[in-house]
């Protein structure tokens, strides 16, 4: 890039929890899906971090947001103002002219056309000129380092915040692909069910996060069990404060629910994979990423089921924002990428 460039090249992995964007190469910001809003004057207040924190402590004139539901634009408004926020925190403060911006962004591989314009509306209305799309398990896979153009399959399951994304990639397509709204926020709505119906106290999102990632577990035995976690919150008849210390083995079963009805979707795209790619897939093993594949014992209890290796991506987190970042250097060579 040049002194005077005009053209500013951002890979956006636009998630239901968290957004990340990548410039150059490098993450430049990983902030939670979160907008806080002026309820009277749909002022931004807060993007990211500092909007979560307000998350569920707010007044009745300061509203937060989560634009995305299920991995879509559920508020457009929202989801504008908040790209647009997020994409001002990197911007040169020292700069005289506002850089026209391409970006690409990953979508569900199950997204409608209605989806992908309010996708691509939003892009452009926070200043995007040239806005491609990129399906999220194909960037996972590219993320993951898998060659996405060689003529063999590859299976990548990437489980978001609101969709788990599940997908047989051969000679840069994607060949069958299942997207579920199954993922980590339904497991968040197990773990708040839950603490509700068997112990009596009310959870938040937040709390009900925080346990997941301490004791969030997909087997009832672990070889390195995690230590209990302390919840602390009111009791549903008196209101009175109370601490539940609660286990991993109590979490495994809560969320098993929603991690069969995950199992079930995996077992339907292979299903409905050509053999040649199927004898491909049992050679090469199944990727997991996406937060969910962060869950203690997942990808064991996976492999026990389904009979064939998983394995976990090195950064899972990030692997689909990676993959979008190299989909953004290599825009001439992809040409799965939607204009």
């Amino acid at each position: 890039m040049g002194l005077f460039s005009f053209t500013q090249e951002l890979a956006i992995d636009l998630g239901t929890a968290n957004t990340i964007i990548i410039r150059n190469g490098k993450i430049v910001v990983d902030e939670p899906s979160v907008v806080a809003l002026d309820q009277r004057t749909d002022k931004v207040l807060a993007v990211g971090e500092r909007a979560r924190q307000m998350h569920g402590k707010t007044h009745e004139n300061i509203r937060t947001i989560r634009p995305l539901r299920d991995g879509v634009i559920a508020d457009f408004f929202a989801a504008e103002q908040m790209i647009r926020g997020l994409v001002k925190m990197i911007s040169d403060k020292n700069r005289w002219y506002t850089p026209s911006l391409r970006i690409v962004i990953c979508i569900p591989s199950g997204s409608t056309e209605v989806e992908l314009r309010a996708v691509r509306d939003s892009a452009e209305h926070a200043g995007g000129r040239d806005v491609y799309m990129i399906y999220e398990p194909m960037a996972a896979a590219i993320g993951i380092g898998i060659d996405v153009e060689a003529p063999e399959g590859n299976m990548i399951v990437d489980i978001g915040g609101g969709t788990t994304e599940i997908a047989v990639i051969s000679l840069g397509g994607i060949v069958s692909n299942k997207s579920i709204r199954v993922a980590g926020d339904d497991l968040t709505a197990d773990i708040m069910e839950y603490m509700r119906r068997q112990h009596n106290v009310k959870v938040g999102e937040r709390t009900a996060e925080m346990v997941k990632i301490n004791v969030g577990s997909a087997l009832a035995t672990l070889d390195s069990p995690p230590e209990d976690y302390l919840v602390h919150g009111p009791n549903q008849m008196t209101a009175l404060p109370m601490e539940v210390p609660v286990s991993y083995q109590e979490i495994a079963h809560c969320m098993e629910k929603s991690i069969s009805k995950m199992e079930t979707a995996i077992l339907g795209a292979l299903e409905q994979t050509p053999p040649e790619l199927y004898a491909d897939i049992v050679r090469n093993g199944i990727y997991l990423a996406g937060g969910g594949a962060l869950m203690r014992g997942l990808d064991k209890r996976l492999t026990d089921k389904i009979g064939i290796q998983f394995h976990v991506a090195d950064d899972p987190l990030h692997a689909v924002a990676r993959g979008t970042g190299i989909a953004l250097k290599n825009i001439e060579k992809f040409n799965f990428l939607i204009r």
